[in-house]
């Protein structure tokens, strides 16, 4: 009869499971808790600048509205539309990191840096086709281009640590 490392009380090991729920649910948390992390530096580095802390929402507000105005929906493209965007991909995107490190035993994360690293690396992947989509509708020029880019980047990585750092918390494994 075979007996698992947990049967041994002289074992050290890892004993809770990581159920489909709990990934979901810790994922979302951790998307919305990064969302709003980043649109809260968003927002000061905006009003720092001296521009309306509420222009990132205006320009995706503007990008989602041109979005389905190309599918022939009329929308109002809008710092409400661009702010419902944002809250809502947010805690998708996060709820699609923390399936994949509760599902797939290789992106366990073991350690707190490993989730925040397979965090940034899964955010910055994903958000790329996403991001394309405003200089492409919006029609912004190559300078403006760059600037979206390179704001994105940042702002996306700063997502990522707190996507990372709240689902692999969540998740972690409880050692006995």
């Amino acid at each position: 009869m075979e007996k698992t490392l947990q049967a041994n009380w002289l074992t050290r090991g890892q004993i809770t499971q990581v159920t489909l729920p709990k990934g979901i649910g810790w994922g979302m948390i951790g998307g919305l808790a990064g969302t709003m992390i980043m649109d809260l530096v968003l927002m000061g580095g905006l009003w720092a600048a001296g521009l309306p802390a509420l222009t990132c929402f205006s320009i995706v507000g503007d990008t989602v509205g041109r979005f389905f105005s190309r599918l022939g929906v009329e929308m109002a493209g809008d710092v409400t539309t661009g702010a419902a965007a944002h809250y809502l991909i947010g805690p998708l995107v996060g709820a699609i990191f923390g399936v994949l490190l509760a599902q797939v035993e290789a992106f366990r994360a073991g350690t707190l840096k490993k989730s925040i690293s397979l965090a940034v690396l899964y955010v910055e992947i994903l958000s790329q086709p996403i991001l394309a989509t405003t200089p492409i509708l919006l029609k912004m020029t190559a300078p403006q281009t760059l600037q979206w880019f390179g704001v994105s980047f940042v702002m996306h990585f700063i997502l990522a640590v707190v996507l990372g750092a709240v689902v692999g918390y969540g998740l972690r494994r409880r050692i006995i």
